[in-house]
Order: structure tokens, then sequence, then C-alpha cells
């Protein structure tokens, strides 16, 4: 990978460096189709400003920028522990963003720590906004893409593949019966990977020549409250389903809670079935039936990757089926 420079922008505009930095900056004269140009020329490019002039660059810069879609889920937090003591053990900084599931917010931010040319930039998923992957790939920056193996990535890329994880669910989910199978999730334009893991899910009952019973989207983020409001609606409108299998553990947690309260008999009335493998998960009167995946692991791999100045690759740390009790 290289970095694309001031020279190459104006090159490509057909203008002088000067104009390109007037342009950049927002400041000084310029005409409207010359701020045009020269921000056409900065997107085909990949082209981000250096905000430190060389001077980190030179000395070789310790910070390491995270990208993560959500402190509210702890699947993200972990992941930041796990890199988090690995990288000051090896005298990096880490500095963080939230993007709350949004590719533009994302491109934002990634456009913002590239500005200075940190040692390596750690980012949730392989989907981004065609400008974000453009400044991604222009990068010399090292550049590791997480929990996440279900298509290209830029350069090194660390998890799992979620529609596999899908596919693995909806298999346990038959083995054990069930046959009127609900999806109850959050915003799956916005979460990728939720979407690639019902991928595999359907792919699977299409398989045995069955579809979902029902589904219900709510488009906003995941919580336990959501859960409950997902299960009541999708068993109001089917109350024959016999089984539902919820987008993350904290909206089956929810669904879980919704069945106590109403009476419903977990898994011989309905069965539950999550993922994440949150540690709560195993102290609930009946552990849930979820996926375990290795969210600390995948930070401090990623951690000791960036150390080791290694090579691009993919490393694939599989997930674990928890039977539990729920399904």
């Amino acid at each position: 990978m290289s970095n694309a420079t001031l020279a190459d922008v104006a090159a490509a505009a057909g203008v002088g460096e000067s104009t390109v930095s007037r342009v950049l900056r927002n400041h000084g004269s310029f005409s409207a189709k010359t701020r045009e140009r020269v921000l056409s020329a900065a997107a085909s490019l990949g082209y981000v400003p250096n905000k430190i002039a060389g001077t980190l660059a030179s000395a070789g810069s310790r910070l390491v920028g995270i990208v993560i879609p959500s402190l509210a889920n702890i699947v993200f937090p972990d992941m930041l522990r796990g890199a988090n003591r690995m990288l000051e053990a090896e005298g990096y900084q880490s500095v963080i963003a939230v993007s709350e599931y949004d590719m533009g917010r994302e491109e934002e931010m990634i456009a913002s720590m590239l500005a200075w040319r940190p040692a390596a930039l750690m980012i949730a998923g392989l989907e981004h906004s065609p400008a974000a992957r453009g400044m991604l790939t222009a990068s010399s920056t090292r550049i590791l893409e997480l929990m996440d193996l279900d298509g290209p990535s830029i350069d090194i890329a660390i998890g799992y593949s979620n529609i596999e994880v899908g596919r693995a669910t909806a298999r346990h989910l038959l083995s054990r019966g069930y046959r009127r199978i609900a999806y109850v999730g959050h915003d799956l334009n916005a979460d990728t990977r939720a979407g690639k893991r019902v991928a595999g899910f359907e792919a699977v009952l299409r398989e045995s020549g069955l579809a979902l019973a029902d589904r219900e989207m709510i488009p906003t983020a995941s919580s336990l409250e959501v859960g409950q409001i997902g299960l009541e609606r999708v068993l109001t409108r089917n109350p024959q389903v016999d089984a539902v299998y919820f987008s993350n553990d904290d909206m089956a947690f929810g669904g879980y809670f919704y069945c106590l309260g109403r009476g419903i008999t977990v898994p011989s009335d309905l069965a539950i079935f999550g993922y994440n493998g949150l540690a709560i998960g195993r102290v609930l009167p009946q552990p849930l039936s979820t996926i375990r995946t290795p969210r600390v692991e995948i930070g401090a791999i990623a951690a000791q990757l960036v150390a080791q100045k290694a090579p691009s690759q993919r490393v694939d740390l599989g997930f674990e089926l928890v039977p539990g009790a729920t399904a």
C-alpha cells in the first residue's frame, strides 16, 4: 500500500498544490468547479491530509486507532480489553472512536484517524463506504478488520465466519426437532454481520425444505426491551412458533424474561437461542443456548500482529456453540 500525496491530488485535479491545500482546508479563494475537481481527485486517490507532517511517521508512530460500532454492547468493550492490554505492553497508545453502526460516521472517523498516520487502524467488520475503503486501501497504515471473515479483506482480517455461525445455529435447532422457527433482530442494514448470520441460518432452513415461520425486525439498537417487544409481536402474530433465534444475547435475554413473565415454559413451550456467549447467560435459571465468540482473543491477536509488523493475513479463530438449556 502507498500514500497519495498532496502533489498527487494536484496533478490529478490539474491545479497547483497551494490550491489543493486551500480547498482541503476550506480557506482562501477558489471556484466551485475547482473545489469539485480537487475533492473528486482526493476521493479517487484515497487521499487524507497528514496532520503530523511526518513528525511521528518518521519516528515510528506508536498510535493505534480503533473504530468500533458501539460501546453499549459488551462485545466491543471485550475486544478493546484484549487489544489494549497487549498494545500497552508493547508501548502503543490506542485512540478509540465509536461509529454507532453508521457507515458515514465511520468514514469520517477513518479519515480523521488516518490523518494522524497511526501505526495501525483496527475496524470492526469488512463492510465500509466506498470512500472509506478507498482511504484504507491507499493508506500505508496497517489495516486490521476484526470479527468477520465473510468477504474480501484489505490487509489483515481476524475473526470467524458469521455465515457459518448462522448455519451452525440452524443445524442445532433442527437437530432438536424445532421446525416453526422465527427470527427477532435489530437493524440488519447497519449491522452487516448480523445480516450474514441470518443469511446462513435461512440457507440451512432452505436446504431442509423449510423457511422462517416469522420475522420481526426492529430498526434500532439491540437491547433487552427490544427483544421483549420483538418476541411479543411474533407470538401475537404466530403463536405456533416453537423456537426463536435472536440476533444477539441481549435480545435473547429480553425474550427469556418475557417468557418468565407470561408463564411460557422454556424450552418446552418455546426455545430461545442467542449469539455472543455473554457471561450473564451462564447464570440464568436456565443457561442460554448461544454461540460464544472469541472477542478478547480477537483484540489481543490483532495487537500482537501490530507489534510484530506481521504480513497481510486472515486469522480464523472460530466460535463455540453452547447448547445451554433454552434450546
